[in-house]
């Protein structure tokens, strides 16, 4: 491989500023719904007691997968050896940093009282997974940091793949950190699963590598740098495989819920008649994020193709939205069963309730996009600060074996 130059982003042309705008736009909007929610309470959303985590939640939990996958990039390089991604782990562990920033962000304010983080970081409850979660994204950031750091200095080369494989572990349990949220949780039905961490670990590494992929497309179709077949279609079919194993997660959460007879009623409301949440699950994930994917990827007709490719990664992202709703919101829909076999009149739990109805407000859209917002336009302007970008990555320069 020659050696890889970097530069910056000129950031000079109108379109440049107008994309800069639109997300100093968005930002603006979300902090009116935060400052909105703030002055009104949570009652103006359609957050309850039985629905306490709503869109803002699946907005942040999937900035915080992504920012996990995002980095498997620069891992593979760095702890795998394969060189041809390289070039890459610059923009893979910025990333990482600007995704987990954005989710960050829509929890802090999505508090109803920010100021009260501080009490977050000063007093731990060890037996919370919460609390473990806490050092787990700020320890991810301290990590990445100086990853890329060592990455950038050259004279500390030599020491970036000890930093690079630090972070490889410490994103790994990061993400099993999050998966473990809900697997630890057994007040809820479709929680209390181990396979829920491993499932976790597998969503993060799909829904990273496809917004990776689209942020790579991104910047260089706007740039006019040269980016080649090689690089794109390496992570195209990695995206495909990372796809099919968060499907195998997912089918043996459910057939293995669907051998214990206690959860036979939670599976026929996921998967038959949970209304929304079973038209999420099967059109939104399976047929939308899942199986047109797998056949955009695997059909040599489309393998050269970039519009496709852009296609891909959108429905993969648009699948993750929809299982991650199905999982996170669905399971809390599901009513409790507190007393198992009883028949329960009347209960101030909601426990007696069909299905907890939830409907999102437009204000949980804005903190949730606010998010996402605040990830893309940290990333944009530290490109175009710092040299995260190679100036090149046509195939004759990031391939060994490129033959003309």
């Amino acid at each position: 491989m020659k050696n890889i130059v970097y530069r910056e982003l000129e950031g000079n042309s109108p379109g440049f500023f107008t994309i800069l705008a639109a997300l100093a736009a968005m930002i603006a909007a979300g902090m009116a719904a935060v400052l909105y929610m703030e002055h009104e309470g949570h009652y103006v959303t359609g957050m309850t007691n039985q629905i306490v985590w709503g869109m803002p939640h699946i907005f942040a939990i999937f900035l915080i997968l992504a920012a996990s996958g995002a980095l498997n990039v620069a891992s593979i390089a760095s702890v795998f050896g394969k060189t041809l991604y390289k070039p890459l782990s610059r923009l893979s562990s910025l990333l990482a940093i600007t995704l987990l920033t954005g989710g960050l962000v829509i929890l802090v304010l999505d508090l109803g009282h920010p100021d009260r983080l501080i009490v977050a970081m000063t007093t731990y409850n060890v037996s919370s997974i919460f609390s473990w979660n806490i050092l787990l994204y700020n320890g991810l950031v301290v990590i990445v940091g100086i990853y890329l750091w060592l990455m950038m200095e050259r004279r500390m080369n030599a020491y970036y793949p000890y930093a690079g494989f630090a972070a490889f572990l410490w994103r790994l349990i990061l993400t099993t950190g999050t998966g473990s949220i809900f697997g630890f949780l057994i007040a809820r039905t479709a929680y209390g699963n181990a396979l829920l961490a491993p499932m976790f670990v597998a969503m993060s590494l799909a829904f990273g590598l496809a917004v990776f992929i689209l942020m790579l497309l991104g910047f260089y179709q706007g740039t006019r740098w040269s980016l080649g077949d090689v690089i794109l279609q390496r992570l195209n079919k990695l995206l495909g495989i990372f796809v099919a194993a968060v499907l195998y997660f997912v089918l043996v959460y459910h057939l293995t819920n669907l051998y214990l007879a206690k959860q036979i009623a939670f599976e026929s409301f996921m998967l038959l008649n949970g209304g929304i949440y079973t038209f999420l699950f099967w059109v939104g994930y399976v047929l939308i994020g899942t199986v047109a994917p797998l056949f955009l990827i695997y059909w040599p007709k489309f393998a050269a193709d970039r519009r496709i490719m852009l296609l891909t990664s959108a429905l993969v992202t648009v699948g993750a939205f929809s299982l991650l709703y199905v999982v996170i919101i669905g399971g809390q829909a599901f009513p409790l069963d507190i007393f198992p076999g009883k028949e329960v009149l009347s209960s101030s739990f909601g426990d007696a309730n069909p299905v907890h109805p939830y409907t999102p407000s437009i204000w949980e859209y804005l903190l949730g996009l606010t998010g996402v917002a605040i990830s893309l336009i940290a990333t944009v302007l530290a490109a175009r600060i710092l040299p995260f970008l190679p100036l090149s990555l046509a195939d004759a320069d990031i391939d060994p074996h490129h033959v003309k």
